[in-house]
C-alpha cells in the first residue's frame, strides 16, 4: 500500500512513538501477572522447594534493585538449574530478560524469554514470553519472525495482549487494515478494567480508528 508523503511521516512518527512505549504494555502484564503467580504459589505450595524458590527469587529482585548484572545472571541461573518446576523460575527469568532490555543487551534477553518458552511451568508465562520475544524481534525488524509467535492460540487472559503486539507488528509491516483488526481485537477481548486497553485504543485511534467492515453479501 502507497502512502503520500504527509501519511508516511505520520506513520514514522507512531512507529518510533511505539517503539519508545509499546514495551510498557508487556512488561505491566508481566508485573501484574508475575504479582499474582506468587501469591498464588505461597498460597497454594508450602513445601520447602517453593520457599527456597522463593528466596531466590527475592534475591533476583534485590539484585535487580542494585542494577547488578552479573548477581542477576548467577542467582537466575540457580533458580533456573534448581526449581526450574517452580513459577518462581518463569518469573525470574522474565525479570532478567526485562533488566537486559534495559541495558540494550537484547541476545541475552532473547536467551531468558526462550528458556521460559522451553521450560516454563504455566501455559500463561510460556506464552508472555512469546509475546515478549515477538516485541524484540519486532525492534530488530525481524517481522515474519515476530509475526509467527504472536499468530497461534492464547489463553484467554493473553489474547488481548498478542493481538495487540500483532497490531504493532503489522503497522511496522505497513499492512494497516490488518493492524486495525488486531488493534480492534485487542480491545474487544480487554476488559473495562484493563490498565493497556486505553493505550491499544490510542493506537488504534492514530491509525485513522476501527476495521472499515466488509460489504454485506447479497442475498
Amino acid at each position: 500500500m502507497a502512502y503520500d508523503h504527509g501519511e508516511q511521516e505520520q506513520l514514522d512518527a507512531l512507529k518510533a512513538w511505539w517503539k519508545q512505549y509499546g514495551n510498557l504494555v508487556t512488561w505491566l502484564l508481566i508485573a501484574v501477572l508475575s504479582a499474582f503467580s506468587a501469591w498464588k504459589a505461597w498460597g497454594i505450595y508450602q513445601s520447602k522447594q517453593a520457599a527456597q524458590a522463593s528466596l531466590l527469587f527475592e534475591s533476583v529482585q534485590n539484585a535487580i534493585q542494585e542494577k547488578d548484572q552479573a548477581k542477576v545472571l548467577r542467582a537466575v541461573t540457580d533458580i533456573q538449574e534448581k526449581y526450574s518446576g517452580t513459577d518462581y523460575a518463569s518469573m525470574a527469568s522474565l525479570l532478567a530478560a526485562k533488566t537486559d532490555f534495559d541495558a540494550n543487551d537484547l541476545k541475552a534477553a532473547k536467551v531468558q524469554l526462550m528458556w521460559v518458552g522451553e521450560h516454563g511451568k504455566s501455559d500463561e508465562f510460556k506464552a508472555l514470553a512469546k509475546i515478549r520475544l515477538a516485541g524484540i524481534l519486532l525492534d530488530e525488524k525481524s517481522y515474519d519472525d515476530a509475526l509467527k509467535l504472536v499468530s497461534g492460540d492464547f489463553s484467554p487472559q493473553l489474547v488481548s495482549a498478542a493481538a495487540d503486539r500483532k497490531g504493532d507488528i503489522l503497522v511496522a509491516q505497513n499492512k494497516i487494515d490488518d493492524a486495525r483488526a488486531a488493534f480492534q481485537l485487542a480491545i474487544d477481548k480487554s476488559t473495562d478494567k484493563s490498565p493497556i486497553r486505553q493505550l491499544i485504543q490510542l493506537k488504534l485511534d492514530a491509525i485513522g480508528g476501527a476495521p472499515t467492515p466488509a460489504p454485506a453479501a447479497n442475498k
